[in-house]
């Protein structure tokens, strides 16, 4: 039981609770104070002052005087509350639940507590435990209509769909008199309760039930699309087909419908061409303006049909001079046959005489310069492109472009496009800045160009550019801004740009970052689980749950984790990198220091400024929350572990669990187990490389590398598993790779897979030569020479290729000599191109 107060210290206590509810902190702490001069020891209060004083960013502070409160009460109910919320802040969520249990024990009809442990139940997806809080609630307040949706919205979750259903039911039927029209609450409800039907395969039931609730449900589009989906599913074409109909006289440009009524009248794409091909053109005759319905039959009409209908269509977009013509036909180029039509078609335009695609009088001297700029702006862009790529024809079009109009942003964004895909990176992110500058009012363009200072390694110019659309006056300046707006790719961008300058504790710091967003996605669920409830959007509020559930796929997840992997490994393989003195070559001791003391001159001007901005405003976030400072702005503690595979690993679990079709996952997993020694693990990982690389005809060429690699250790390490724990390993290995009784010639191997392609790619060779270290250490001059000689026998080598080659010899111990004399034959290849020269200048 609480502690007794005097009326006066009561009512002080009742003010502290308000105090902290409306967030006013100090006059919380100073209330809390009055209490505590008479009544040293009473528990809710110190509990109470602990709650406010986390709330301030003193969690230290808050958790000792929380742990002093319940050794002075340990049965209220309110210090076990106020305990399991601090530990809900630093997402201790085990700790929270059995704080909140506890307390329930001890006041079991308490609805605060109830509440907020339901609500990490759902957090944690404990969805038992949260079935059982919502019935509690039920129970104590059977009235509230939000307490039966909550309880049908947890067996749902839980996957027990008859159960969600018969409680929305028993609500309805409690119900004296039907709800009003612009009841929106009852209105998703209903619609709600019709989805959990349709989930448990009943589709037609769910259609009748649907009917019965169509006229008076306020989301009409989400009605409309149901019906043509259960029709569908119950195989009633005809009425399906005139569902999907009404649909598309609502919306015609959205491809989903079409799809639709593709499947309502069934159609197969590879067989019912003509009759396609007059569906699509009946609704192409309706609107001039209509765009899906004449860019969708591209994707299967073929031959002449294909070149008629491209034809048409390229002439209409360019004729009126969209500039995303070419963006909108792209997607055609996976196709050889119809990437070589459209490259016919836009060459014929661009070489006749009636430019602008209609005819040649005087009037229209307008709309054909518009058809002209139209049609060389394809063809850069064509030129530009990785499956025709023609660099030098792409350079002579946007040339062509730039003179025919030179302050058209979009002209010399291309032109920096190509000039990246040159290796002219320097030259690129010029040229991008003076299509900056051509608008200074657009955020995208802005934006581009800061990624191009990036990757030319100006990360002080790029954040200077972003300056221009950010608040500059918070926390932490721009950076900061940019941080609290969760802007994942500038964070990306920055870490894998300092990765390779080597400067790995800013990398990391940034890699970190990302991370750290991520889980803040995955906390920003517990506003929903009350909001989407109280505003009644039920089925958002699933989406939403399914959607965190994978979270960890999203591909910008996915990129920071990969890159925050391997800088581990770099400082596993190499802990002097931890120094972070950067790509200054030879690790110039002198230009070190300087570096070093510019930083901290930065970091200290940094701090005074965060210093008056905390001041002047509180210190406050955007979000009203106590923003605290960061002790360690440049990633030094980050880059200093002294466990960098168990760091990596807190990357690695979550993206190997929820990116299994993840090939870049796959081989970093790899690499992370084989140092760990954990070869199970990392054969796991090699064999999902190997079945995710199947479609192509060879293999990847690192998941080749990484093969000799395990079966090397097998054979030269102190075996780590008994004999039969071997064989398993190496006969579970796709061939060639797998062995029965007599072991590998790994050398012999090696050779014999890369002599399979005729024409090895860079990559091939890279990878055959890893191997072959790995193999015979002794090799090491053999490989730099072969190393050497792949700017002569691979024609088709990219400039980044040579950019891996100058890493590669670096890692294979090359002397300064080896890697100068490949970047000076590196240059007279590409003549231009400064990201090998810089290569070339790294330390490591």
């Amino acid at each position: 039981m609480p502690q007794p107060l005097a009326s006066k210290e009561a009512s002080l206590f009742r003010q502290v609770v308000r105090n902290y509810e409306s967030k006013q902190h100090k006059k919380g702490i100073k209330a809390a104070d009055q209490v505590l001069r008479k009544n040293a020891n009473h528990g809710d209060t110190q509990a109470m002052k602990a709650l406010i004083l986390n709330s301030m960013g003193q969690s230290d502070e808050a958790f000792a005087l929380a742990k002093v409160a319940l050794k002075n009460d340990m049965k209220s109910h309110v210090c076990w509350h106020v305990y399991g919320l601090l530990y809900r802040s630093q997402r201790n969520y085990e700790e929270a639940l059995k704080a909140y249990k506890f307390a329930l024990k001890l006041e079991p009809d308490s609805p605060q507590i109830q509440r907020d442990l339901s609500l990490l139940q759902a957090q944690t997806r404990d969805f038992l435990g949260y079935i059982q809080s919502r019935k509690a609630m039920l129970q104590n307040k059977s009235h509230v209509r939000q307490n039966w949706t909550a309880l049908a919205i947890a067996h749902h979750l839980a996957g027990e769909l008859a159960q969600a259903e018969h409680i929305l039911g028993v609500y309805e039927g409690t119900l004296k008199q039907t709800p009003p029209k612009t009841d929106s609450e009852h209105s998703e409800a209903v619609l709600y309760k019709n989805t959990i039907i349709a989930e448990m395969g009943e589709y037609e039931r769910a259609l009748e039930h649907l009917e019965s609730i169509s006229t008076n449900n306020l989301d009409r589009t989400a009605v409309m699309e149901l019906r043509a989906q259960y029709l569908l599913k119950l195989d009633r074409k005809e009425d399906a087909q005139q569902a999907y109909r009404d649909l598309l006289a609502r919306n015609s440009e959205y491809r989903a419908y079409y799809d639709g009524l593709e499947q309502a009248m069934g159609f197969n794409r590879s067989q019912n061409r003509k009759e396609l091909k007059e569906l699509y053109g009946s609704y192409a005759q309706k609107h001039d303006r209509l765009d899906a319905a004449r860019r969708i039959p591209l994707d299967f009409l073929e031959g002449d049909d294909f070149r008629a209908a491209a034809d048409e269509y390229l002439r209409a977009m360019l004729t009126k001079g969209v500039p995303s013509t070419f963006n909108n036909v792209k997607s055609l180029y996976i196709d050889p046959a119809k990437r070589e039509a459209l490259e016919d078609l836009v060459l014929s335009y661009s070489a006749s005489s009636q430019t602008n695609g209609v005819d040649s009088d005087p009037s229209n001297s307008r709309k054909s310069d518009r058809f002209h700029e139209s049609t060389l702006y394809f063809l850069a862009q064509h030129y530009n492109h990785k499956h025709t790529r023609d660099l030098s024809k792409a350079l002579s079009y946007t040339s062509k472009l730039i003179k025919l109009s030179p302050k058209t942003y979009d002209y010399h964004m291309t032109f920096a496009r190509i000039q990246k895909h040159l290796g002219y990176m320097s030259s690129a992110t010029s040229i991008m800045n003076t299509a900056r500058e051509l608008d200074t009012r657009d955020r995208y363009i802005n934006t581009k160009c800061a990624k191009y200072q990036i990757r030319n390694e100006e990360n002080d110019l790029a954040l200077k550019t972003m300056s221009k659309f950010t608040r500059n006056e918070v926390v932490g300046g721009t950076l900061g801004d940019l941080i609290e707006m969760q802007a994942l790719w500038y964070l990306t961008e920055d870490g894998e740009s300092y990765a390779a300058q080597g400067r790995l504790g800013l990398a990391l710091k940034r890699l970190h970052t990302v991370h750290a967003i991520f889980e803040t996605w995955q906390e920003d669920q517990f506003d929903f689980h009350t909001f989407s409830l109280r505003k009644g959007q039920i089925r958002a509020y699933v989406d939403m749950i399914r959607w965190e559930d994978r979270l960890r796929e999203h591909p910008f997840f996915a990129r920071a984790a990969i890159d925050a992997i391997n800088v581990y490994i770099r400082l596993y393989d190499h802990p002097e990198l931890a120094q972070d003195t950067g790509s200054l070559p030879n690790g110039d001791a002198k230009a070190a220091k300087k570096a070093r003391e510019k930083e901290e001159r930065e970091e200290a001007q940094q701090r005074e400024a965060d210093r008056k901005v905390a001041a002047k405003k509180g210190n406050l976030g955007a979000d009203g929350e106590v923003k605290k400072s960061d002790d360690d702005p440049k990633g030094k503690k980050l880059v200093e572990t002294k466990e960098p595979l168990m760091q990596a690993m807190k990357f690695l679990g979550p993206l190997l669990e929820h990116g299994e079709g993840n090939l870049e996952a796959q081989l970093v997993g790899f690499e992370v187990y084989i140092r760990r020694r954990k070869l199970y693990l990392a054969l796991k990982c090699l064999l999902s490389s190997f079945a995710l690389s199947a479609s192509t005809s060879t293999s990847h060429p690192t998941a080749h590398e990484q093969a000799i690699r395990l079966l090397h250790i097998l054979q030269t390490s102190p075996p780590p598993l008994s004999t039969p724990s071997l064989d398993t390993l190496t006969s579970s290995l796709p061939s060639p790779y797998a062995t029965s009784s007599k072991p590998h010639n790994l050398r012999t191997l090696n050779d014999t897979i890369l002599s399979q392609s005729s024409t090895p790619t860079a990559s091939q060779i890279f990878a055959h030569i890893r191997a072959r270290q790995v193999i015979d250490p002794t090799s090491k001059s053999q490989n730099l020479k072969d190393l050497h000689a792949t700017l002569e026998k691979c024609k088709e080598m990219t400039v980044l290729q040579a950019v891996e080659a100058v890493k590669l010899m670096r890692e294979l111990g090359g002397e300064k000599g080896d890697v100068d004399a490949f970047v000076q034959e590196a240059e007279k290849r590409w003549p231009e191109a400064d990201v090998v020269g810089r290569e070339g200048k790294r330390r490591r």
